[in-house]
């Protein structure tokens, strides 16, 4: 298992550890909601005429409370979490997506910048009437962009395919990326893994089962917390059977989220580190890492590549 030695655990920040970067400043949270100045900028910027929100909230519940106001006015719901967040919901009829992406866009380039520069800018687009709001999978992430380098631009530098599948590239800004594949649940994702394992010779694939987080976690459901896992299990040997002797299968976390606790929000709880190998026929303690840094500091000595990432590498406990 592995903890974190970043500041913050929102899941940007636990994927640039897991790749290599180490975040030392927490991302600005905005539990009363944003200041007066960036909701100003934030109306320039994106030439909207008003908004609805600027509070804490549930993504789910804000919908139902302003959903029909929203559908009225016309203006855009912003909201934020105990993550550090600008989460901007809108109408699919109302907001169509092209135009929501480009309020987003536009606010993470011109208004979330400098003290006020959050994790995230999120789309978070929602149909249905009045009392049945409900959102939809076209969700997208605006992330800030890597202040230094990780695994995957190693990688890329040196040559070497990397596939991003579900909100990876969005979580790093794009950058280190050969290529992105989107699906809109974790069943696709696991199809998009296979097809990917199954076609590249050399590479490395990054993948992110969000629906363990976003409707289990954050929705305090352990039952369907369970049911996502097993019917994970179940498709595990599919992805096992793509696998070379030389290849390597890592399972792990960007952050911790219990669905059995009060709160709805991350946890700084341990996350699991699963190193799997078809040509290794022993297993080793890897004990408790102190980073998830090393995950990408051992994913370079796999590959040769010399590096300055954070972490300590493993290889030699599983060579």
């Amino acid at each position: 298992k592995m903890s974190s030695l970043s500041k913050g655990k929102d899941s940007t920040t636990g994927h640039w550890e897991i790749g290599g970067l180490i975040v030392h400043k927490e991302f600005p949270t905005y539990p009363r909601g944003f200041p007066s100045e960036v909701m100003k900028a934030f109306l320039r910027a994106t030439g909207c005429e008003g908004y609805l929100g600027n509070r804490t909230a549930s993504g789910t519940e804000i919908i139902q409370q302003l959903g029909a106001e929203h559908v009225a006015t016309g203006f855009p719901i912003v909201y934020t979490s105990a993550d550090s967040v600008f989460q901007i919901a809108a109408h699919e009829e109302v907001i169509p997506l092209d135009r929501l992406y480009d309020i987003c866009w536009q606010t993470r380039e011109k208004v979330c910048t400098g003290e006020h520069a959050v994790g995230r800018v999120i789309a978070r687009p929602f149909v249905g009437e009045p009392g049945a709001f409900v959102r939809t999978l076209h969700r997208r992430d605006f992330s800030l962009i890597p202040p230094g380098p990780t695994i995957l631009d190693l990688l890329v530098g040196a040559g070497i395919r990397t596939t991003g599948i579900g909100k990876v590239d969005d979580l790093f800004a794009g950058r280190g990326l050969s290529a992105a594949r989107h699906a809109k649940d974790n069943a696709e994702k696991v199809e998009l893994i296979i097809q990917e394992s199954s076609a590249m010779d050399r590479g490395m694939i990054i993948a992110n089962l969000g629906d363990f987080d976003t409707l289990y976690g954050h929705r305090n459901d352990p039952q369907g917390f369970a049911r996502a896992l097993e019917e994970f299990d179940l498709q595990l040997p599919r992805i096992l059977e793509t696998l070379g002797s030389q290849d390597v299968l890592i399972l792990t976390a960007d952050h911790g989220n219990d669905p059995v606790t009060p709160s709805t929000d991350h946890s700084r709880e341990y996350a699991p580190l699963i190193w799997y190998s078809p040509g290794r026929e022993t297993g080793v303690n890897l004990g408790t890492r102190t980073t998830f840094a090393d995950v990408g500091k051992t994913i370079a000595d796999c590959f040769g590549l010399g590096n300055d990432l954070a972490g300590s590498s493993f290889l030699s406990r599983i060579a």
